[in-house]
C-alpha cells in the first residue's frame, strides 16, 4: 500500500543532462555539481520513502480532529515533521543570513517532488511555510525578519497563507476582513477566512499567518487589500511564543481528499481583535500576495507531477503482478500479467511520458526562478510565462494520470483498499487551489501573452525550435521531431489568433490555448531529454528517453491539432451560450 520509489534517477538525469545548471555557478555559493545533487537527493529520498510514504495511507484514513480550537493531526505526522526539520530540509532554499542553506530552487523543486509524492498531505505544511518566508523576506521590516524568519526557515514555526473568505472565492476584491490601526503601530483584525491549509495543527509551538484584510477607508476592490502578519502566539521580549492571539480555528473542512492535511476555517477578533502587523505598505497586499502565490503555483504544478508519479508507480506494480488473460497474438499461450496487453501498455506509457515531461518542465522553471532572483530579466520573463502552464498543465495531467491508474487496476482500482482511489481524491484539488486552472489560462492569455505583445512566447518558441532542429539531425529522433515541429507551428498560429480576439472571445478559448502550449512545452522537454540521452553514456536510459519522446509525439501531441481547431472557431459557441444557459 505505501511503497514509494523516489524518482531520483530521472531527477538527476534532468538536472545533470537536460537543463543547463552552469549559469548557477555565478550566483550560488559553492558548486552545484552532480555529486552534490546525488548526495542531497539520495538522503531526501530515504526520508520520503522510509518516513513520509508509510504515513500516506494511514493519514488518509485517520484524518485530522478539531477539539477545543486545537487540531490533532494523524498518528506519526508530528514525529515525521520533527524528523523533517531536524535534518534541515525546511531550510534548503532560504537565505543563509537567517539560517537557510541557500541551495538553488532547481534542486529544491526536485526535493519538493519527493515530499509531495511520498505524502502530499504532509508536504503541504512546508510548502505554505515557504510561501510565507518568501513574502516576509521580500516585504517584511527588519524587526519582523529578525523575529520570525529564522524560526520559519528552520521549521520551528510554520506559516499559513490566509486569503479568501466565504463570499469571495477567487474574487479577492470582495474581502471583508478588517484591520484597525492601533496607537502602538499594530492592527486589530476581525473577520473569517476559509480553506486555510495548516491554519491550525500540532506540529510546532507557533504558526505565523499571512492574512489579507482591509484598513479603514481603503479603496474598494483589489486596490484596498493589505497584508498582515498575525502570529498564533505573540512573541515575547525574548522572541518566544507568548500571549495567545485572538485567531482560532473554528472548523475543519470535510474534504474529498488530502484528509491528513487540516483545512481550516479561521475566525479573527471574537475577543477584541487579533493582533497583527502590516507587511509592506497599506493597499499593496495583492502585490505582496503574488510573491507567495507565484512560488506556490509552481510548487502546485510539482505536486501534480509528484502525485502522478505515485499513481503511476502503483499502477505499474499492479500491472506486472496481476495475471489475467492471454496475449492477443498468442491465443494458445498461457495466462500473462496484464502489462502484456496493448491497452494497458498504452495507458502506462501515457502516464509515464506525461510525468517525465511535467517533471522536466517544472525543474526547468526552478532554474529560471534561480536566475530571475539573481537579476536575469530574460529568465524572469520566461518563468513568468511558464508558471501558469506548470501549474495548470501538470495538475490537469495529474488528474488524468490518477484516473488512468484506477483504470489499470480495473474493478480493484475502485476499491479503496487498493490505494489507487486516494490519488484521484487527492489530485482533484490541484487544479482548483492557488488559482483555478481557468484563472491560470486567463493569466497566460492576458498577462503573459498580450502584455508584452508575445515577446516572451516568441523567445520560448525560438529556443524550442533550436532543439527540434538538433533532433532532426539524428535519424532515430527525426520522425518525432518532425511531429513536434508541426505542433510548434500550430502553437504559433494559435497565439496569433487568440491575440487578435476581443477579451471575452479570447478568454473563451484560453484554456485550450494553455493546454496546447502545455502539450508542446512537454514535448519540447522530452525532445531535449531524448537528445541528452544520446550523449549520457547510458544506453538503457537513452532508449527509454527515445521511446518516451516517440510515444508522446504519437499519442499526446496529436491532440494539439484539435485544440488549434477549437481556438480557431470555438469562441462563438461559448460567448453565445447564455442563450441556453441563462434560460429559465
Amino acid at each position: 500500500m505505501s511503497t514509494y520509489i523516489p524518482p531520483v534517477q530521472d531527477q538527476m538525469f534532468i538536472l545533470n543532462h537536460v537543463i543547463d545548471l552552469s549559469p548557477l555557478q555565478a550566483v550560488q555559493n559553492g558548486d552545484i555539481d552532480a555529486s552534490m545533487i546525488e548526495a542531497v537527493l539520495g538522503e531526501a529520498g530515504k526520508l520520503a520513502a522510509d518516513v513520509l510514504a508509510p504515513l500516506n495511507d494511514t493519514g488518509d484514513k485517520q484524518g485530522c480532529v478539531l477539539e477545543d480550537g486545537k487540531v490533532a493531526t494523524p498518528k506519526g505526522f508530528k514525529e515525521a515533521y520533527a524528523t523533517f526539520i531536524a535534518n534541515g530540509w525546511n531550510a534548503v532554499p532560504f537565505d543563509p543570513e537567517y539560517g537557510g542553506q541557500g541551495l538553488p530552487w532547481a534542486l529544491t523543486f526536485a526535493l519538493q517532488e519527493l515530499w509531495q509524492g511520498a505524502n502530499m498531505a504532509f508536504g503541504l505544511c512546508p510548502l505554505l511555510t515557504q510561501a510565507g518566508v518568501e513574502a516576509l523576506h521580500e516585504y517584511g521590516t527588519d524587526e519582523q525578519k529578525q523575529t520570525y524568519l529564522a524560526k520559519m526557515i528552520s521549521g520551528e514555526w510554520t506559516g499559513s497563507m490566509q486569503l479568501t473568505e466565504p463570499q469571495a472565492g477567487t474574487d479577492l476584491g470582495s474581502l471583508r476582513c478588517t484591520a484597525e490601526p492601533q496607537d502602538d503601530g499594530s492592527y486589530r483584525l476581525r473577520g473569517q477566512k476559509i480553506f486555510i491549509t495548516y491554519g491550525e495543527h500540532d506540529f510546532t509551538g507557533n504558526i505565523v499567518h499571512m492574512v489579507l484584510a482591509r484598513t479603514p477607508g481603503a479603496p474598494e476592490g483589489y486596490k484596498g487589500i493589505s497584508m498582515f502578519l498575525v502570529p498564533k502566539f505573540i512573541p515575547d521580549a525574548q522572541g518566544n511564543p507568548g500571549q495567545r492571539n485572538d485567531a482560532y480555528c473554528v472548523g475543519l473542512e470535510h474534504k474529498l481528499g488530502i484528509h491528513a492535511s487540516p483545512t481550516c476555517t479561521m475566525q479573527y477578533g471574537d475577543a477584541g481583535g487579533a493582533v497583527g502587523w502590516l507587511i509592506g505598505k497599506e493597499n499593496e497586499g495583492l502585490k505582496n500576495m503574488f510573491i507567495m502565490m507565484n512560488n506556490a503555483r509552481l510548487c502546485v504544478g510539482l505536486q501534480g507531477v509528484a502525485l502522478a508519479e505515485r499513481a503511476y508507480q502503483k499502477a505499474l506494480s499492479y500491472a506486472k503482478e496481476r495475471v489475467q488473460g492471454t496475449r492477443i497474438d498468442q491465443k494458445d499461450g498461457g495466462k500473462v500479467a496484464i502489462i502484456e496487453h496493448p491497452d494497458v501498455r498504452r495507458m502506462l506509457m501515457r502516464m509515464k511520458t506525461q510525468i517525465e515531461a511535467g517533471r522536466a518542465l517544472a525543474l526547468e522553471s526552478g532554474l529560471l526562478l534561480d536566475l530571475a532572483k539573481a537579476g536575469d530579466q530574460d529568465a524572469a520573463a520566461r518563468v513568468n510565462l511558464l508558471t501558469p502552464v506548470v501549474k495548470a498543465w501538470c495538475t490537469d495531467m495529474a488528474n488524468e494520470v490518477a484516473a488512468l491508474g484506477v483504470q489499470v487496476h480495473g474493478g480493484m482500482g475502485f476499491i479503496e483498499e487498493t490505494g489507487a482511489a486516494q490519488f484521484i481524491r487527492d489530485a482533484r484539488i490541484l487544479s482548483i487551489y492557488e488559482g483555478t486552472n481557468g484563472v491560470q489560462a486567463q493569466d497566460l492569455y492576458v498577462q503573459k501573452l498580450l502584455r508584452d505583445k508575445g515577446a516572451a512566447m516568441q523567445s520560448w518558441i525560438a529556443d524550442a525550435q533550436t532543439h527540434i532542429t538538433k533532433a532532426q539531425e539524428h535519424k532515430e529522433l527525426a520522425a518525432a521531431a518532425g511531429s513536434l515541429q508541426a505542433a510548434l507551428e500550430q502553437l504559433t498560429e494559435a497565439g496569433g489568433l487568440i491575440a487578435s480576439y476581443g477579451a471575452y472571445e479570447g478568454a473563451a478559448v484560453s484554456v485550450p490555448y494553455l493546454r496546447l502550449f502545455g502539450h508542446v512545452a512537454g514535448g519540447a522537454m522530452l525532445c531535449r531529454s531524448a537528445l541528452a540521452g544520446l550523449v549520457c553514456g547510458d544506453d538503457v536510459l537513452a532508449e527509454s528517453k527515445r521511446l518516451s519522446f516517440a510515444f508522446y509525439m504519437a499519442h499526446i501531441l496529436p491532440e494539439s491539432a484539435g485544440l488549434l481547431e477549437t481556438i480557431r472557431g470555438g469562441s462563438d459557441s461559448v460567448t453565445e451560450a447564455g442563450k441556453v444557459l441563462l434560460v429559465g
